[in-house]
Parts: structure tokens; C-alpha cells; sequence
């Protein structure tokens, strides 16, 4: 266990879970004094969340790690939907190429290679202490501090911080200290998930994720990095007994594999939830991941989600540590991350439904009919909700593109964990004679920098653009004077948490 260090901590975190440790990492490269508390000593060494997105691997380079993740990683071809009959519903294919976020768009890993590359990173920034093995019991809030009971293999202790962050998962303690209450969208489905490791390779059973819809018996094949595979299986009230035994998991899989070709490395049921705590914050206990919001896993968002509220937050809590506690930066929080993934919960209720419903022509009019009349899964990217971006911008609250620079390498390397700018030459001018104190902290670039940087510009129909630590838009200027508003409206917020320095040599 590390020493306690003197006086509180900024931010106290409950879980180490990827969300946990993105927050961690975030909250040190703003140089916030950081605790994380781990009930378990080890990594669990069996897979859990399986995808994420080019966005949350753009948070993972900030964090240093995006090139050891890749490594270990699989890029996704996608998502396809068949009927009984084997009949194409639905093809949900994901772009083959690098896209905007500077990474490719879907990913296939393994939860505890992820895992362990987080904690190493971690390992190496000195001041987030990691305390494993130390469960949280209670908490309470004492003037400006949140006080933490923890129980350590028979000993307790207390440690006191500004602010604490529950990403402690769907069972979590400090959501019942935040809020009792949850929005249900309706959706609460029993599946058994199997992970399998091939003894051997096998090319026939592919590399896209295959929903199998059916009225009473939809499964999900997933293909993982490496040899390994998972199929979802749909068990309604089967209990667990009968659908954890050897004979039900081999009878069903029996289409695809048999024991000889491939170990089960793990089964489990799972109730999969939809459901949004109504509440993120009281006071200084906020919660994050899980803890705040499930969803069924049809979309591959669940760890996602958790990874977007830890970006959204690190750089707010950075703020308040730094300049005084502030009741519109911390709401802004649930404010602006609720609707968001809101959207990827019931678009992931709708695939559900589609999965498993008696009608499928009927359950992809009502959900996936285009324009065009056709039927097609579109990747979202939704806005977030109302907060602290600039509401009379058309770009601002949706996620940033990512350019390369032309001294190589990617925009936000150069960033980091805070804010930036691009402007054309003309606002630039403008930019570079304010006061350096109204400067300080921010990133700027002009458009020889980055390659496709006026294009960007263009795009946005704008001549300089915000982007905030998160990597979300903030707004746009068209001119001089819009541009000393954005700015105005944007250094109180978004640039008080700007990072203070790489995390160090990977």
C-alpha cells in the first residue's frame, strides 16, 4: 500500500476498472493529487467488454497507451443481422480505413490486456497512489471533504479528498450515496455469455460479429483477438444451473464447435439492464461507468460510455481543485453526459429488440428505416447534452475530427490532455496579440500545421475552431469579434484545466 500522503487528495476513485483508470490517468496529467481504491489485489483474468471505438482509443493516446492497445487489439469489420433462415437483415459494416478521430473505427480486445497497460501506465505517474486490495465501506462529507472509510485485509483506515468518484460498477456503494432512483428504458434480458479460446485457427466461422435474430432463441457470435470467440445465447428463465452446464453450452454451440475444438475460458449469466441512474452527483461524490448507467451490449458502448464520462470529467474536477468549487462546472457533467449516452442505450435497445423479435421486417422498419427507404445501421455520434460548449455553434458539443501534423504525428499529441485551438492566418494575427496571460495554457495551431486543416475549417464553415480537453468542439468564430467572444466565454471554463505535462516516456 502506498504511504498516505499529507493533507487530502483531490480525487479519491472507487474501482480500477478501465473507467477508473482512464480517470486516474486524466486526473494526473492535470496534476491532481489522485487515489485509487481497488477491492481486489489482481486484474480479473477473464474477458468482460470485448469493443471500443475510435474515440475512446483517441483517450487512450492521451494517455500514452493508444500504440500498446492497438498491439493487443483486433480491428472490427463489424456487425451483421440474419434471420432464421440465414437471410441478411442488417449490415452494420465499420470503415476499414483510419477515420476521423485519427484511429480506425471499431476495435475486438481482450479486457485484461487493457487492463494491465492501463496499471502499468499508471505505475509511472507519481502522483496517483494505488491502493489494491482496499475496499470502501463508507463515506461521509466533512466541510469542504469527502471522509472515506476503507477496510485493508482486516485493518481499516480513513482517507479524506475533495472530491470522490464512484466507478465501482453496476453494484456500486457510492451510487447508493448519490442517488435511489433510475431510469428504466426497458429493456432486461437473461443471456448466457460464453468465451471460448480455439485450440486451432478458424477462418470459417469469420471475422464480423453475427446476430443471429430469432424469436426464441437469438445468439451472438464475436470475434476476439487472438484465438478467441464468444457466443451470447438468449435464456429467458432458464435457470442457471441447466444454462451453465457443460451439456446446454455444447448443444448450443454444437452448429459451430465441439469440446474437442475449443476450451471454455469462461461462462456466465448476465441480466443485460438499460437503465441511467437519475442522479450523478450529490455534492463532492459523483459517480462514472456502470455505476451511473448499463445498457445491453448490442452496440458495443457499454465501457465506452464509462470511458467518454471519465474525459468529460477529469478536466472539470481539474478546475474545481484548482479555482474553488463550482456547482455549474461539476452539473454540467451529467448535463452534458446524459443524453449522450442515453442515445447509445436506446440504440442498443432497439438492436436488442431486432435480435430477438418474432417480426424482424417489422422491428427494422420501426427502428432502422432510412430516408431512402432502405435499411441501414449508421454509426451515431451524438451531441452532448446542454453544458459548457457553445450553444450557437453548429459543430460545438459534437466530438472533434483529429488532424495530423505535418511534422508528423497526430494533433493531439501535441494537445495533450487540454485545450486547443485552429484559426486561419487572419484570426490567428488576431489571436496572437491578446495578453500571453489569456493565452497561457492553450494549444494554437495554424492551418500549415495540420494537413487538411482548412478543409476542416471549411467543413465547419468557420475560420477558427475550440476544442475542449475532452475533445469535443467548445464552438466556432467567423471573425474578429466572434473570435474574442468564443474566447471570452471559454477561457472561464474550458482552459483553467489544461494539462501541466506529459504523463512521461512511455
Amino acid at each position: 500500500m502506498p504511504r498516505h500522503r499529507p493533507g487530502p487528495y483531490d480525487v479519491a476513485i472507487a474501482g480500477f476498472g478501465p473507467t477508473g483508470a482512464v480517470l486516474a490517468g486524466l486526473a494526473g496529467l492535470c496534476g491532481l493529487r489522485v487515489a485509487v481504491l481497488e477491492r481486489e489485489r489482481e486484474i480479473l483474468r477473464l474477458p468482460r467488454a470485448v469493443h471500443f471505438d475510435g474515440e475512446v482509443m483517441r483517450v487512450f493516446q492521451t494517455l500514452g497507451v493508444a500504440d500498446r492497445v492497438a498491439a493487443v487489439s483486433r480491428i472490427n469489420p463489424g456487425m451483421r443481422f440474419v434471420d432464421p433462415g440465414g437471410r441478411l437483415l442488417l449490415d452494420w459494416s465499420r470503415p476499414q480505413q483510419v477515420g476521423p478521430q485519427g484511429w480506425y473505427p471499431s476495435y475486438r480486445f481482450h479486457q485484461p490486456d487493457l487492463e494491465a497497460i492501463l496499471r502499468e501506465r499508471l505505475t509511472r505517474v507519481p502522483n496517483v497512489d494505488v491502493y489494491l486490495g482496499t475496499e470502501v465501506t463508507a463515506v461521509s462529507e466533512d466541510a469542504n471533504l469527502v471522509m472515506i472509510a476503507c477496510h485493508d485485509g482486516g485493518h481499516h483506515h480513513t482517507l479524506a479528498a475533495r472530491y470522490v468518484v464512484g466507478c465501482d460498477g453496476a453494484r456500486s456503494l457510492l451510487r447508493e450515496h448519490v442517488t435511489d432512483r433510475a431510469e428504466d428504458l426497458g429493456f432486461h434480458e437473461r443471456w448466457l455469455v460464453v468465451d471460448l479460446l480455439l485450440r486451432r485457427e478458424r477462418p470459417d466461422l469469420g471475422d464480423y460479429t453475427i446476430q443471429f435474430c430469432h424469436p426464441r432463441t437469438p445468439m451472438t457470435y464475436v470475434r476476439g483477438p487472438g484465438r478467441r470467440r464468444r457466443w451470447e445465447i438468449f435464456i429467458a428463465d432458464l435457470p442457471d444451473a441447466r444454462a451453465l452446464a457443460p451439456e446446454f453450452i455444447w448443444q448450443r454451440l454444437k452448429r459451430w464447435l465441439t469440446p474437442a475444438e475449443a476450451a471454455v475460458e469462461r461462462a456466465a449469466v448476465y441480466t443485460f439492464h438499460s437503465v441511467i441512474a437519475s442522479s450523478w452527483r450529490r455534492g463532492r461524490l459523483l459517480i462514472a461507468g456502470d455505476a451511473a448507467h448499463q445498457t445491453p451490449p448490442f452496440m458495443g458502448q457499454g465501457m465506452c460510455a464509462g470511458i467518454r464520462d471519465a474525459a468529460n470529467l477529469a478536466w472539470k474536477l481539474a478546475r474545481c481543485v484548482r479555482q474553488g468549487h463550482d456547482e455549474v462546472m461539476l452539473d454540467s457533467y451529467q448535463g452534458e453526459r446524459h443524453p449522450h449516452v442515453r442515445a447509445f442505450i436506446e440504440g442498443a435497445v432497439d438492436l436488442g429488440r431486432l435480435v430477438n423479435a418474432s417480426d424482424s421486417e417489422a422491428a427494422l422498419k420501426s427502428a432502422f428505416r432510412q430516408p431512402d427507404g432502405s435499411y441501414r445501421m449508421l454509426t451515431i455520434s451524438p451531441r452532448l447534452g446542454p453544458g459548457l460548449w457553445q450553444t450557437g455553434s453548429p459543430a460545438a458539443g459534437h466530438v472533434s475530427r483529429q488532424l495530423h501534423h505535418r511534422s508528423g504525428g497526430l494533433a493531439d499529441d501535441l494537445a495533450g490532455y487540454g485545450p486547443a485551438l485552429l484559426a486561419d492566418s487572419g484570426l490567428l494575427a488576431r489571436w496572437e496579440g491578446r495578453p500571453l496571460a489569456l493565452k497561457k495554457g492553450i494549444h494554437v495551431w495554424a492551418p500549415a500545421e495540420l494537413d487538411g486543416a482548412a478543409e476542416y475549417l471549411a467543413e465547419l464553415g468557420a475560420r477558427a475552431v475550440a476544442v475542449r480537453p475532452d475533445r469535443y468542439v467548445h464552438g466556432t468564430a467567423h471573425d474578429a469579434a466572434s473570435l474574442d467572444t468564443l474566447v471570452a466565454g471559454w477561457r472561464t471554463r474550458a482552459t483553467s484545466a489544461a494539462a501541466t505535462g506529459p504523463l512521461g516516456p512511455v
